[in-house]
């Protein structure tokens, strides 16, 4: 085997280049994993823009064990795999056996990345259907939107609300499952609670059946990452309904109308995980419903090779033709669609 590999490193703001890396070692429990292909996170757009010179990304690995460390038991040489390891945008990675799944032979690489599918399965855990064909609304349909999407049509969700400023990302959304969909300036008014909206409320009539019930959506949630997503979001949300927020606010303060938040008696829910190990079960579960077919989602649109790295931010942030997620082809062994 080979002592070097190649490895995408940060240059500087939104600038990589690939160069030789010692291949690393693995100690006790742990997997020598060559990667087939990493998917690229829209989480780490902001970082590979400020990115500093020697900065590594990359977190979505799957592809095929090439060494086992001692006491591993459950995997052996030539095992698909995926699960959660950092830096992955190179050839081989370490990954801890306790923290990585079997991939089966009938879901391809692309199809397999199970790390933000296990950021979708935690998300929606943590906003319960309450009773089947209850409305749902997602605010921001890429990636994470339409898995999410997708993923409430299989829990049982009933008419489903899609909202993007883009053309194509609502039909991808009805594609993925969605019932109805609007760009923000098309939305109608019985679906947006705010003062404006509401006009004089009057608080002597309670009960499900009083106006203020009327409007708005009982559980909406947000996949936009921006100001002007997470605002919306909150203005679509029913007197004592549920705001899920997922989109990732990483590159600033976010200000929002808790006036109108605290008036509607809102419950608002970080829907993102930081338990690695309880996120690596999810991870299993995700292959199991893929697989089992219970879920169906099937998001990576582009394979770029390592050297197109920088181009394929670019796209993502400009979702340029149609992107909806891409990944880095890091090695040519595994089974892939692309």
């Amino acid at each position: 085997m080979k002592t070097t590999m190649r490895q995408i490193v940060m240059e500087g703001p939104g600038k990589s280049r690939v160069m030789e890396v010692p291949v690393p070692q693995i100690g006790k429990g742990e997997l020598l994993v060559r990667v087939t292909l990493s998917g690229i996170c829209h989480s780490e757009l902001y970082p590979w823009m400020t990115a500093k010179k020697g900065d590594t990304l990359g977190h979505e690995s799957v592809g095929i064990v090439e060494k086992v460390g001692e006491g591993v038991e459950a995997f052996r040489p030539g095992d698909r795999v995926t699960g959660l390891g950092g830096g992955a945008f190179k050839e081989y990675i370490v990954m801890q056996a306790e923290k990585t799944v079997h991939v089966p032979d009938c879901l391809k690489d692309e199809d397999a990345i199970s790390e933000p599918l296990a950021c979708l399965l935690s998300a929606a855990m943590k906003l319960p259907i309450e009773t089947l064909g209850d409305p749902v609304a997602v605010v921001g349909c890429g990636y994470m939107g339409l898995g999410m999407i997708s993923l409430f049509r299989a829990m049982g969700y009933g008419k489903i609300t899609a909202i993007d400023k883009r053309p194509e990302a609502l039909e991808n959304a009805l594609r993925f499952g969605a019932t109805e969909v609007f760009t923000p300036d098309t939305i109608p008014e019985e679906y947006i609670m705010t003062f404006d909206t509401m006009g004089k409320v009057d608080l002597s009539r309670d009960g499900d059946n009083a106006p203020l019930f009327a409007m708005g959506c009982p559980t909406v949630m947000e996949f936009t990452g921006t100001q002007d997503g997470l605002q919306l979001a909150g203005d679509l949300v029913r007197a004592h309904g549920r705001l899920g927020i997922g989109g990732y606010h990483n590159d600033g303060p976010r200000s929002i109308n808790y006036m109108l938040w605290n008036f509607k008696a809102i419950t608002t829910i970080n829907c993102h995980e930081r338990r690695i190990s309880y996120e690596a079960r999810l991870c299993q579960r995700c292959i199991d419903l893929l697989a089992g077919g219970q879920w169906n989602f099937k998001g990576v649109t582009r394979v770029y090779d390592m050297e197109e790295f920088d181009r394929a931010n670019e796209e993502m942030a400009a979702h340029t033709n149609n992107y909806i997620k891409g990944a880095i082809r890091c090695s040519t062994y595994g089974n892939g669609g692309f």
